[in-house]
């Protein structure tokens, strides 16, 4: 198991020493958390991806076109080329 100190490396931490107490006793609480669920016998069983079986309730995704171009820019202030044109905003 690695030490406090080789967590807080990895994550790029500078923890004071209550943090550190503090850290420890809730990383063995998670630790003993998996180390039950490492005894569970679950052989036969399948992996479950989903508690919930519904698959695909979307409506196709089908391209539609619904306005024309010119159609859209007939709303456009100012337009070039085909395009919305609109101020510049580097300089």
């Amino acid at each position: 198991m690695l030490e406090i100190s080789q967590y807080e490396a990895m994550a790029m931490l500078d923890l004071q020493e209550g943090e550190r107490e503090m850290l420890a006793e809730r990383l063995n609480l998670l630790f003993e958390g998996f180390a039950k669920l490492e005894s569970a016998d679950v052989e036969g069983v399948e992996p479950l991806v989903s508690v919930i079986d519904r698959y695909n309730v979307l409506r196709e995704d089908v391209a539609e076109k619904i306005i024309t171009r010119d159609e859209l820019l007939a709303n456009a202030p100012e337009q070039y080329d085909g395009y919305f044109q609109v101020p510049g905003t580097l300089e």
